[in-house]
């Protein structure tokens, strides 16, 4: 999307069901895991770039040695860091045991990271900051092997402080202001309850149950216990993805299926998802079960992982892109009065290009319906028929994406206009004052980009009309399940709501509403009831989207601007099985959404910064 927002993270995690000499025999190398665990990373690290950690867990290990290890690294370049730490630790062991390769056990004996249990984690900060401390995987150590516990996960929690204040605790800063840190204590507390007399016998269905039931937000956790149990869980509402794998060698587990279908060279088929609710619980003996954890909740699973978190290179995310961008076509034309003739069409940025070919292919098939119409209507020349076969729609590369551009000044105006060349335009591919141009984007957070650099970029090629067209409806409140949209002010369809009531004198709408969440906060009742959603029930969606484009459009600009949305329907119909949408509609799937987006909006009132929870 051309305005960057942090979101997701990645998770992976392996079980090796067999012992280190066997994977050295059959592939050659003891190190199959942690080959195996650098690709799941790496294909998914366009879900964290903040930082990356790794854990795992040595099965058997005699009394007294350390049978789990962890290292974290914070920046983007944490997954490549980590493993040549690896490989250094591996260098060193081999100056004085040249051959130590050649032996799985010594391996294991001598170098930290080589376990059976192993799991990986990306991270985007959505909450805390960037520095090491907080990234995953996080660690509560005892004594009692059946206590040790790591995990990490794709999340966010929005009743950090409930949990917190029901187990009595009192956590470092660190781990108080980490979602994860809620969960690990949660869970930590539960196994601390479980009974540990037989460790082959450790519940660790009834601990997940326990701890799961507290839980308010959508997440996908892992967790590796000290006593070689793991486990792999995903919310009821399955809000966050997760894919899984087994077969009498390995057992994988990761946020996207691409990652494991590549790192394992399996099929789509192969690999299932994880159902929401449910559990992947490897035993220490490598025994699998996959029980449901949580009661049956409606499935509300992000449909931004579909337009555009995970890589397009799912199939079945590539189909759905594909539909965004279709299920547009009919809005473009009514836009252009099916002026193809005179309009050419662009993406900006590359990650909207699938939505890109999806539109030409509506556009392509509306052509079609024309030239078949013009064929078997009347009697064609050879000439006229040449020329009715040889129209296509005009598709161009306008904008390419040019090096990060920085600059020491610090002056706004200088530096908007820095901003504006992010972007470098090809020139003459537009007829001045004749061609529209119409460029599908992402989605349109907050339209910063769209304002200071891409509708003044484009301008300068000389369009009679500059239309952008958004992959995503409008978004209009804030996320609480990973992704960092939390403040009101932000979203341009916020702004624009807030204008239009300002405008029309209509302001004491917003009173109202910010009374209503007052109110309900001091009952202990803000969750009840996305007050939020009145704003926005004032005006219809198209008068909203006409404002937008108002909003956007620099005062400097030459062509006529225009903004259009996706429908609602047209999310639907393209994502079927991703229906979350409280972004788009306000709609939470649980209490502590509504809760954020009243918050959030209260801050916006009171003129405060942070998010909502």
């Amino acid at each position: 999307m051309s305005d960057a927002i942090r979101h997701e993270c990645g998770l992976a995690y392996i079980r090796l069901r067999k012992p280190l000499a066997y994977y050295h025999r059959k592939y050659g190398t003891a190190f199959y895991g942690l080959n195996k665990l650098y690709l799941l990373m790496e294909k998914q690290h366009n879900r964290g770039q903040d930082g990356a950690g790794i854990a795992t867990v040595k099965l058997n290990v005699e009394a007294g040695h350390q049978f789990m290890h962890r290292l974290r690294i914070s920046g983007n370049q944490a997954i490549a860091q980590i493993f040549q730490n690896i490989q250094q630790e591996v260098g060193e062991m081999e100056k004085m045991y040249p051959d130590i390769r050649q032996y799985p056990g010594l391996l294991k004996g001598y170098l930290r990271f080589m376990g059976e249990l192993l799991l990986g984690h990306l991270r985007y900060g959505t909450q805390g900051r960037n520095n090491v401390e907080f990234c995953h995987p996080f660690f509560k150590s005892s004594i009692n092997p059946n206590r040790n516990l790591t995990m990490a996960g794709n999340f966010n929690l929005v009743n950090t402080d409930e949990l917190f204040a029901m187990l009595d605790a009192h956590p470092t800063t660190t781990i108080r202001e980490s979602d994860l840190g809620a969960m690990i204590e949660t869970v930590h507390y539960y196994l601390g309850l479980a009974d540990d007399t037989n460790p082959q016998n450790l519940n660790v269905e009834g601990v997940l149950k326990q701890a799961a039931s507290h839980f308010d937000g959508g997440y996908v956790c892992s967790g590796l216990i000290g006593n070689g149990d793991s486990f792999v869980l995903r919310d009821a509402h399955g809000i966050r993805p997760a894919y899984f794998y087994q077969d009498d060698e390995v057992i994988v587990a990761a946020s996207e299926r691409p990652a494991i279908m590549t790192a394992f060279n399996v099929t789509e088929n192969e690999v299932r998802e994880l159902q929401p609710g449910h559990a992947i619980i490897v035993k220490a003996d490598g025994s699998f079960s996959n029980p449901r954890i949580l009661p049956e909740k409606p499935i509300t699973a992000c449909s931004f992982e579909r337009i555009y978190f995970s890589r397009g290179s799912d199939i079945e995310i590539y189909r759905e892109r594909m539909n965004l961008g279709r299920n547009l076509a009919g809005k473009v034309l009514k836009a252009i009065d099916n002026d193809l003739k005179h309009t050419i069409v662009s993406f900006i940025p590359n990650t909207a290009e699938i939505a890109f070919y999806g539109l030409i292919k509506g556009l392509e098939d509306y052509l079609n319906d024309i030239k078949m119409q013009r064929i078997t209507s009347r009697t064609l020349s050879e000439e006229e028929m040449r020329e009715l076969i040889s129209r296509r729609v005009r598709i161009e590369k306008v904008a390419i994406k040019d090096v990060k551009m920085r600059t020491f000044i610090t002056e706004d105006a200088s530096r908007n206009e820095m901003v504006q060349h992010v972007y470098d335009i090809t020139y003459g591919t537009v007829e001045r004052g004749v061609d529209t141009l119409v460029v599908i984007d992402d989605s349109i957070v907050r339209g910063t980009t769209l304002r200071e650099s891409i509708i003044k970029m484009l301008d300068r090629l000389g369009p009679k009309r500059i239309i952008i067209v958004s992959s995503a409806p409008q978004i209009r409140f804030p996320d609480c399940y990973g992704i960092d949209m939390s403040r009101m002010g932000d979203f341009i369809a916020f702004q624009a709501a807030v204008a239009l009531l300002k405008e029309n004198g209509k302001e004491d709408v917003l009173t109202r509403v910010y009374d209503q969440c007052k109110n309900a906060q001091d009952a202990g009742e803000l969750s009840r009831e996305n007050f939020v959603k009145q704003i926005y029930e004032v005006y219809a969606y198209e008068e909203v989207s006409k404002k937008i484009s108002e909003m956007l459009c620099p005062g400097d600009v030459n062509a006529e601007v225009d903004i259009i949305y996706q429908s609602l329907d047209g999310l639907y119909d393209a994502c079927p099985n991703n229906r979350g949408d409280w972004y788009f509609t306000g709609n939470y799937p649980t209490p502590g959404g509504n809760r954020v987006a009243n918050k959030a909006f209260m801050n916006y009132m009171e003129q405060k910064e942070g998010r909502g929870y």
